[in-house]
């Protein structure tokens, strides 16, 4: 059975508290046992499992800090979404290998995700603005 729009933006839009509240039980919670979890360009590829996806979300935690995601479109198929955000907040650490240096950050990210009947997300994929979070954190200084 397809959900509903409502089902995968309370679905995402929960999953985006839990980051924001830097709560990775939460967030792993939101993702079925089976996700592929893929931040695309990252060197170690895609993640498969809940359990896989930790680490990416502990060191994501630690760059960035006071973050906030708003969605500025979505758009939705059978058991699937595409949403383009903007995430704005601060950058404490090393975000995508950057030196953040508690700068202030704000970047577009795109989610194309898919979900299984109960809700869960069984896929994430993430496309970061990298050129942009380059500008906003210039290494020479």
């Amino acid at each position: 059975m397809a959900l509903t729009r409502e089902q995968m933006d309370q679905k995402l839009d929960e999953h985006f508290g839990f980051e924001m509240s830097d709560n990775v039980e939460g967030v792993l919670a939101t993702l079925s046992d089976d996700v592929v979890h893929d931040i695309v360009g990252m060197p170690s590829g895609p993640t498969y499992g809940p359990a896989a996806a930790r680490g990416f979300y502990e060191a994501l935690f630690s760059d960035l800090s006071d973050g906030q995601v708003v969605s500025r479109r979505r758009l939705y198929g059978d058991n699937f979404m595409v949403d383009d955000s903007l995430w704005s907040g601060r950058a404490p650490g090393r975000p995508f290998g950057i030196e953040g240096r508690n700068r202030p950050l704000s970047f577009r990210l795109l989610h194309v995700l898919e979900f299984k009947d109960d809700g869960a997300i069984s896929r994430e994929n993430v496309w970061v603005d990298l050129a942009t979070i380059q500008q906003q954190l210039p290494q020479d200084q």
